[in-house]
C-alpha cells in the first residue's frame, strides 16, 4: 500500500511538472531565432534545470557530494522559476489571443515581431531573476510572531507559559546547519519555557540531516521543559520511523498520537500526521480518544500538523491548537489556493473557546524562496486561570 501510493503520488506530480516545463520551453524556443546557436544553449540549460532536482536527489542517495548538492540547489530554485515563467507565459498567450480578434499591440511591437519576442523573453528572465533573489533573501530571515492568550483553566502553581512554536523547518540539503542555527538562536533569545515543533521537521530524505549532523544542532534548543515535536507529511514521505528515532535521539521528544502532562500543570497532545494512511497504510487515533487520556480541567495544547477539521478541536475542548503545513502557499499567488483549501491558511482564529494558530513555517519546501509571506518563529505567552 505504502509503495503503491508513493508511486502514484510522485507520478502525478512529475507528470504535471513535465507538462508545465514543456509549455514554458516551447514558448521560449519560439522566441529565439531559428537555426541560431543560442537555441542549442537554451536547450541545454533548460534540460539541466528540468532534470537537476531529480538527478540530485537520486545521486545523493548513492553518492553524496558537492555536485549532488549543486544539482538540488539548481532544481530547487527552478521550482520557483517555473511558477513565475508559467504565469508570464499564460498572460502573454491570453494577450496574444485577445490581440488576434481585437488588435491592441502598439505599432513598435509589431514592426519587428521577431525582435519583440526576444526582448519579451529577456525581460521575462530578468523579472523572474529579481523575484528569486528577493524571495531567497526573504526566506532566510524568519520574523518573530508574538501572541498572548488567556486560558481560564487551573494549572496549579503555573500562571504563565512562554511557548516557542516552530513548524515546517524541512531540514536537509537546503535548510542545513547555518539556517537551523539562525532559527535556534532566535528561538533561544525568547527564553522559552517549552519549544514545540509542529511537524515537517525534516524534509523527505533523512540522509542529508545525518551527514550534516543536524541532530547535534537541534540539541541547542534551550527551554525549561524541553523540546517536543510531531510528525508531518514529510516525515512520512521520507520514512517516519527512521526520522522519529533520529529526532528522539537528538533531544526532540516526538509525540505520536500521545500526550504528556508537564509540571503537573498542562498537557501537550501530539497527533500523528493525517497522511499516515496514505503513506503508511495506518489509521491515526481520533482526537476524542487522545483527549480521554487527559484531565480536561487542565489546559490542553494540541499540535496537529495539517489544520483540517478545526471543529473537532472545539468539540473536544482543546484550548490551543498549533499547526503548520500550509506555508500560506509559500509562493504568491499560491496563497489563494491554500486559503480555499483550509479554513485557516495562516494566522490566528478563535472558535468557541479554542484558540488556533497556523504558522507560515520557518523553512521552505522545494524552492528556497518565499514570495508574499514571511517565514516565522511563533512566540506565544499563555496566561492561566480566571
Amino acid at each position: 500500500m505504502k509503495t503503491t501510493n508513493l508511486i502514484i503520488f510522485f507520478s502525478i506530480v512529475f507528470a504535471i511538472f513535465a507538462l508545465i516545463n514543456f509549455y514554458i520551453f516551447i514558448r521560449g524556443w519560439q522566441a529565439l531565432p531559428q537555426g541560431s546557436a543560442i537555441r542549442k544553449i537554451y536547450l541545454i540549460l533548460f534540460l539541466i534545470a528540468f532534470l537537476s532536482f531529480i538527478g540530485g536527489r537520486i545521486l545523493e542517495r548513492y553518492y553524496y557530494s558537492a555536485f549532488s548538492d549543486i544539482l538540488i540547489w539548481i532544481g530547487s530554485f527552478w521550482f520557483a522559476a517555473i511558477l513565475y515563467f508559467f504565469l508570464i507565459v499564460i498572460f502573454l498567450d491570453v494577450l496574444r489571443t485577445i490581440n488576434a480578434s481585437t488588435p491592441l499591440y502598439p505599432s513598435f511591437a509589431t514592426f519587428d515581431y521577431a525582435r519583440t519576442k526576444q526582448i519579451v523573453l529577456f525581460l521575462s528572465v530578468l523579472i523572474v531573476s529579481v523575484i528569486l533573489v528577493y524571495g531567497f533573501y526573504n526566506a532566510k530571515n524568519p520574523k518573530i510572531q508574538k501572541l498572548e492568550f488567556s486560558i481560564p483553566k487551573n494549572s496549579g502553581e503555573l500562571k504563565e507559559l512562554n511557548i516557542v512554536m516552530i513548524s515546517d523547518m524541512h531540514l536537509g540539503t537546503i535548510i542545513s546547519n547555518s539556517r537551523l542555527t539562525n532559527i535556534i538562536d532566535k528561538a533561544n533569545s525568547l527564553n522559552p519555557d517549552i519549544v514545540l515543533l509542529a511537524g515537517d521537521i525534516v524534509d523527505e530524505d533523512l540522509g542529508p540531516v545525518i551527514r550534516n549532523n543536524l541532530g547535534e544542532t537541534l540539541k541547542n534548543f534551550k527551554s525549561k521543559y524541553g523540546t517536543y515535536g510531531i510528525t508531518g507529511n514529510h516525515e512520512y514521505i521520507g520514512g517516519v520511523e527512521e526520522a522519529c528515532e533520529y529526532l528522539n535521539a537528538h533531544g526532540v521528544n516526538m509525540l505520536r498520537d500521545s500526550s504528556v502532562k508537564i509540571d503537573n500543570a498542562f498537557y501537550i497532545i501530539g497527533r500523528e500526521d493525517r497522511d499516515i494512511n496514505r503513506f503508511a497504510g495506518k489509521k491515526r487515533k481520533s482526537l476524542e480518544e487522545l483527549v480521554r487520556q487527559t484531565d480536561k480541567n487542565c489546559p490542553l495544547i494540541l499540535m496537529n500538523h495539517q489544520p483540517f477539521d478545526l471543529d473537532e478541536s472545539v468539540k473536544n475542548d482543546i484550548d490551543l491548537q498549533l499547526s503548520g503545513h500550509t506555508h500560506h502557499g509559500q509562493l504568491f499567488p499560491l496563497n489563494f489556493i491554500t486559503s480555499m483549501v483550509f479554513e485557516l491558511s495562516t494566522g490566528y482564529l478563535k472558535k468557541g473557546q479554542t484558540h488556533f494558530y497556523v504558522s507560515t513555517g520557518a523553512g521552505t519546501w522545494g524552492p528556497p524562496v518565499r514570495i508574499g509571506n514571511t517565514p516565522e518563529i511563533v512566540n506565544i505567552k499563555l496566561k492561566f486561570g480566571n
